[in-house]
């Protein structure tokens, strides 16, 4: 038989690992030994915090992220011809959510490999089922571009389409969140509503949805924290 491709999701940050994964996909996790991964330090890192006993060791990984070759990822699979599993990791979260996942994925597909996704956390859903915005017509946008004059654009676009009625889901990373609150106290209405979702599932989550009138008045510190904006 044919390996299978477990879409495995880690935590978000934090140890508390048996919050917000279930024991199930723990013990699938813990009989892997292949991996395709972001970043193999952070990999291995919470291997060994599921399982302190982990055979790291004995486990093979191999490194996808956005510098990757495209002719070297479908080797990658190799082990799923050979009857092994395979574990696909992100840094944090669900695999294949701003990250590059959806690459090995869609190679599997191609090779009519079974693709096995696993419950877990993600704060792109977990921030949008908090905010109290419509979850029944959303955009994740991902990451904006980094320019802030480029950045302003695209948040007077995803504002007009928050108007239309469609969520509007981005992030940053913690060290650009509080400026990309600044570009979007500077770009947008006052009447238009913001959900800060912040540090979700850790100790210091924070999540409040407010219109950015009220925002202005009661600025949050969002320095190196881990964000996810949603607008509506």
């Amino acid at each position: 038989m044919e390996g299978r491709l477990f879409l495995i999701p880690v935590t978000l940050g934090g140890e508390n690992y048996s919050y917000v994964i279930p024991d199930q996909v723990l013990e699938i996790t813990r009989n892997l030994r292949f991996f395709i991964v972001e970043e193999i330090r952070s990999a291995r890192r919470f291997l060994r915090m599921i399982d302190r006993h982990f055979p790291i060791d004995e486990s093979s990984f191999s490194v996808l992220n956005e510098h990757t070759p495209d002719n070297e990822i479908g080797a990658f699979l190799e082990p799923l011809r050979n009857g092994s599993d395979i574990g696909l990791m992100s840094e944090a979260g669900l695999p294949c959510l701003a990250d590059p996942g959806a690459r090995i994925v869609s190679i599997a597909h191609k090779l009519n490999y079974r693709v096995v996704p696993l419950s877990g956390p993600s704060s792109i859903i977990l921030a949008l089922i908090s905010s109290g915005f419509n979850g029944q017509n959303f955009t994740f946008n991902g990451y904006l571009p980094v320019k802030p004059a480029e950045k302003a654009t695209k948040i007077r676009e995803l504002e007009k389409k928050a108007r239309e009625g469609y969520s509007q889901i981005f992030m940053e990373t913690p060290y650009r969140s509080q400026k990309l609150f600044e570009i979007i106290a500077e770009t947008c209405n006052n009447e238009t509503s913001l959900c800060i979702a912040s540090d979700i599932t850790l100790p210091t989550e924070s999540i409040r949805t407010l219109k950015l009138s009220e925002w202005k008045k009661s600025v949050p510190d969002l320095r190196g924290r881990l964000v996810v904006f949603v607008m509506q």
